[in-house]
């Protein structure tokens, strides 16, 4: 028998009626039946871990943008590695903070066989070699202005730049970097890139192009992680794509997959998930989304100040770069997530 409120529904039609017999909440009842139809899923095996060096032995330095996140030394990179391989973590990409004495006009210490990225990298590689390395090779931690490439006369110059670029991917691929992940957006830096791999010998280490990075707001907490927030001179929207276009993200991406690029990546994350489904259902290769210090932060203070529950906004925002349609993603909550999906 129906009850009365049922029958007052919709102008005497009972819900089943309405719905056609359809009763999609039967599948939400319980904690069982939920994790039954789970359309998509966040493993371990998702993460990548980017984290910021410095010189120097045992030593640690706090970025009061990034709670939680510090600048470490190599000895120190290497028990970070080592925690995170046990969390099951893949790989980590790594991110220099160098001395300013170290830096000039062209970023020339990116050459250096054995500046720090590098000496990271072999660290890396020698006590940690289960765990993969991603380096990027942007001008930007090397350079005086802060810019991702070579200035000259005020001018951000692609092509000098990318010779630059190529030369130090073969440095970072000779001290053990298993990816190499070019995120300064200069146009034929990829294939300059492949062929020096290739030329000298690394034709296995695979190139994860930064194919869409976004002048964004979002990277502040970023450039001071790296030391550059006070030294950028103007900003980068000569050579970052502009927000407000998507149609030109996939040109520079097919661009990128044709000069050999082996996963493609958008950069920031949640603000450009329509840009990582589009890619993803486009051109269908490994497709990955740099959840930013801004994206980061933004929940970390949050949370901080009792305004949301902050590990499930952590959860919540990672399962979101899966949904649509990310193979894997950096995140500065890596450890935390790991933590939380090994229970």
């Amino acid at each position: 028998m129906k009850s009365s409120v049922e029958k007052r529904v919709a102008g005497g039609r009972d819900v089943d009626e309405i719905t056609g017999g359809r009763r999609l909440r039967r599948m939400r009842k319980a904690d069982w039946s939920r994790r039954l139809v789970q359309e998509n899923q966040l493993t371990v095996n998702d993460l990548i871990w980017p984290v910021f060096i410095i010189d120097g032995e045992n030593r640690r330095e706090d970025i009061p943008a990034m709670p939680g996140v510090q600048r470490v030394t190599i000895d120190l990179l290497v028990r970070e590695a080592e925690r995170a391989a046990k969390l099951g973590i893949p790989s980590i990409a790594t991110f220099p903070n160098v001395d300013l004495s170290l830096r000039d006009d062209t970023g020339s210490a990116i050459l250096d066989p054995d500046n720090l990225i590098n000496r990271a990298t072999r660290a890396l590689k020698a006590e940690v070699p289960e765990i993969g390395v991603i380096t990027d090779v942007a001008l930007d931690p090397f350079t005086s202005h802060g810019h991702d490439g070579i200035l000259r006369d005020g001018i951000i110059v692609n092509d000098e730049t990318v010779e630059q670029l190529a030369t130090a991917a073969v440095h970072q691929a000779a001290a053990g970097a298993d990816i190499i992940a070019p995120s300064d957006m200069m146009d034929g830096r990829v294939g300059a890139i492949r062929d020096a791999l290739d030329a000298n010998g690394f034709a296995d280490v695979a190139i994860m192009s930064y194919a869409t990075k976004f002048a964004s707001a979002f990277y502040g907490p970023y450039r001071e992680a790296i030391g550059t927030q006070g030294l950028l001179k103007g900003d980068k929207k000569t050579y970052y794509i502009d927000p407000a276009n998507t149609d030109e993200a996939l040109r520079e991406t097919e661009q990128d997959i044709a000069e050999g690029a082996d996963m493609v990546m958008v950069k920031p994350g949640l603000p450009y998930l329509d840009i990582v489904w589009r890619l993803k259902e486009t051109f269908q290769l490994p497709t990955f989304a740099y959840q930013v210090s801004g994206e980061y932060s933004m929940i970390k203070a949050a949370s901080a100040n009792g305004w949301i529950d902050g590990e499930r906004a952590m959860m919540e925002s990672l399962l979101a770069f899966k949904r649509a349609g990310c193979d894997g993603i950096l995140t500065y909550f890596a450890p935390e997530a790991a933590e939380r999906l090994q229970g």
